[in-house]
């Protein structure tokens, strides 16, 4: 398997380094492809918490976005958002305790992941699903994301109008965007600057906005929520350095929780993180 991976790794890399040189336009494009792709689509089987609940379904431009909504109806509504190459059903633990709060549960695959439709996606599609989840079955009282699902957590909300004490909470969340691409980049092993810079280039012209723009240390100040931050030590994925930046802004509505040793998977599963947003969310 790892000889596999490393191939696969070494043929991307030969192909991107040429594109550069014969053709910077279609390098930049399949840059971008790549990492809006995700690295694999969960297939596992289903939460039977979900299969228990009422299926949804609706459109996101031509693409249709499935998922399950929990104890409806209630008076209090909460969105679970998953990572990059997750699923809505790795976060099935979360349900029973939410319901025991008395909140209405609502979990969706983002595109291109679990059963909903599409090959890519980036946080600002991302972020459009979950203002028409907003617009189809809100008002959302409260949202978890992990990873990759809070940073469009936190792109969305800063364009909505929250409810009055609206919460957010945050589970190792891809807090800037560059740090993502240079993880990528890393993992791939593509050290060829001029490649790093298409891939910023290619962001500016489809967005309008520089890499920089696209980062939880940004919106964060522009969401109106009260927003639970947990962030491990030894995350690899999403560092810990990026979350103290925020951390050290000293937000009044933000507040961290940090655990040692759980890493980017295991800190949404550990019994005690689940106690402390449980506790957080029935305040």
């Amino acid at each position: 398997m790892k000889i596999q991976k490393n191939l696969l790794i070494g043929l991307v890399k030969s192909r991107l380094n040429i594109l550069s040189l014969i053709n910077p336009s279609l390098a930049r494009k399949e840059v971008m492809r790549l990492f809006c792709t995700p690295l694999v689509r969960y297939k596992g089987k289903p939460a039977d918490i979900f299969l228990k609940s009422e299926a949804l379904e609706f459109k996101l431009d031509d693409l249709s976005i499935r998922g399950f909504r929990c104890n409806h109806p209630s008076l209090k509504k909460l969105l679970i958002l998953h990572g990059f190459s997750s699923s809505c059903h790795k976060f099935e633990h979360f349900v029973k305790p939410l319901v025991k709060l008395g909140y209405e549960v609502l979990a969706f695959d983002a595109p291109a992941h679990g059963r909903s439709d599409g090959k890519q996606v980036n946080a600002l599609v991302y972020a459009e699903m979950i203002k028409k989840i907003q617009t189809l079955y809100g008002p959302i009282n409260a949202y978890i994301g992990h990873s990759f699902g809070g940073l469009a957590a936190c792109f969305a909300l800063e364009s909505l109008q929250s409810l009055p004490a609206t919460k957010l909470v945050l589970i190792a969340p891809a807090a800037d965007t560059t740090t993502a691409i240079d993880n990528a980049f890393a993992m791939l092993k593509l050290r060829n600057k001029k490649l790093r810079q298409m891939m910023d280039d290619e962001i500016l012209a489809l967005s309008g906005n520089e890499t920089s723009w696209f980062s939880i240390r940004r919106a964060i100040k522009n969401i109106d929520a009260e927003v639970l931050w947990i962030q491990d030590e030894n995350d690899l994925i999403t560092p810990m350095k990026d979350a103290l930046k925020v951390k050290d802004d000293n937000h009044g509505h933000v507040n961290f929780c940090i655990t040692k040793g759980l890493g980017h998977q295991k800190i949404y599963h550990d019994r005690t993180v689940m106690d402390t947003i449980i506790n957080f969310l029935g305040k």
